[in-house]
């Protein structure tokens, strides 16, 4: 049902939901050719100079499709259901699906291949890669087997999403025991949970890890779902939730080539107070000098966050094999080795990074080519 005044329009579904559209809003954002490019959707026109008083002249619905006339004579039309999603998905999603959280017990993994991911068989090969990409979404992370041990092996896969990210350290970069390490991943110690680099601007959307070998001892990979510790700490201690959220703390990271810093809370949220980015780096991390008592209040914190970050409870662990790529949503999960007895054998892995906006496109665009028909 519609009804509608030259002040707004209001929309009720079937459901009993109900909203109301201002027409500049409505005006503005009109899909017609005079005023967006159909190639690119921006607007031809600055619509900052609407007439103010700018109202509804008409309103007709017909078979879900809203029919809308305005005072300065522009015609449009709108589908329920878009208008649906406009009143309900006020901001756009990171990548879209529902979050699943999970902990050590989660007994369906999101495995899959690249020869499913690569088929060339067009629709199969895009719901393949979909599938992938929707379980990144859901959980986090995904592993793809049948990867080619290659140098740049990683390159098969990353080249069916979309660039890989540049950094200082190239663009695949090897995680491999050598002499004269430059980082401690690149020694045989345990890595505790982490991010990686919290100290970028922006930091690392996803992160590929390719393992090109692994058969000394040790060596396990190590995940932790961020957004259940997130919850985690907020039903222990509320408060210890909220002071985490607004507590910003600097990461720093430098060498030759390098001087790197950046900021944020250890638990950032998004507009609508919903989970959004995770940071626990504590190689790198360093809260600014506080006042005492604020100090003192984010220590028992990160404290609570701490405690569930390396409880068992909430840890998969998992040997990589040869061949394997795990991708992980830096966002989100934190990720760490046990130590590697490097007398017994090699680990190496290769990894690369690929920006959350590469993602997320590849993401929707699929989901767009494989439901042409939605509006």
């Amino acid at each position: 049902m519609i009804s509608f005044t030259p002040s707004h329009l209001s929309v009720t579904w079937a459901d009993g939901l109900s909203h109301s559209f201002h027409p500049i809003w409505l005006r503005e954002r009109s899909f017609e050719e005079d005023n967006k490019d159909p190639l690119t959707g921006h607007r031809l026109e600055e619509v900052a100079f609407l007439p103010p008083d700018l109202g509804l002249s008409d309103a007709v619905e017909t078979d879900d499709v809203i029919a809308l006339t305005f005072t300065d004579g522009h015609r449009c039309q709108y589908h329920r259901d878009d208008l649906r999603r406009q009143a309900t998905d006020l901001f756009a999603k990171d990548l879209i699906g529902d979050k699943q959280l999970w902990d050590h017990a989660l007994d369906t993994w999101p495995d899959h291949t690249l020869a499913d991911l690569a088929s060339n068989d067009g629709e199969t090969e895009s719901r393949a890669l979909l599938a992938m990409l929707n379980d990144v979404a859901r959980l986090g992370f995904a592993r793809v087997s049948g990867v080619s041990t290659d140098m740049d092996g990683l390159k098969s896969l990353c080249d069916l999403i979309g660039p890989m990210r540049s950094t200082n350290w190239g663009t695949i970069a090897d995680v491999k025991s050598i002499a004269n390490a430059y980082d401690l991943s690149m020694t045989g110690r345990a890595l505790e949970p982490h991010v990686d680099n919290p100290y970028r601007l922006p930091g690392p959307g996803y992160i590929f890890l390719h393992c090109l070998q692994n058969d000394a001892i040790g060596g396990e990979s190590v995940i932790i779902d961020g957004f259940n510790v997130a919850e985690r700490v907020r039903q222990r201690d509320p408060k210890a939730f909220e002071i985490l959220t607004k507590t910003l703390v600097n990461f720093h990271y430098n060498n030759d080539v390098a001087i790197l810093d950046h900021y944020g809370a250890l638990i950032e949220l998004g507009p609508l107070g919903e989970l959004f980015r995770m940071r626990f780096h504590n190689r790198a991390d360093q809260v600014p000098a506080y006042a005492p008592d604020v100090l003192s209040a984010y220590y028992a914190a990160r404290r609570i966050m701490a405690e569930e970050v390396w409880s068992d409870d909430n840890t998969l662990r998992f040997r990589l094999k040869p061949g394997e790529v795990l991708v992980v949503d830096n966002y989100r999960l934190f990720h760490g080795r046990t130590a590697i007895d490097l007398a017994t054998g090699d680990r190496h892995l290769r990894q690369c990074y690929v920006d959350r906006d590469i993602v997320s496109s590849c993401q929707k665009r699929l989901l767009r080519d494989l439901a042409p028909s939605s509006p």
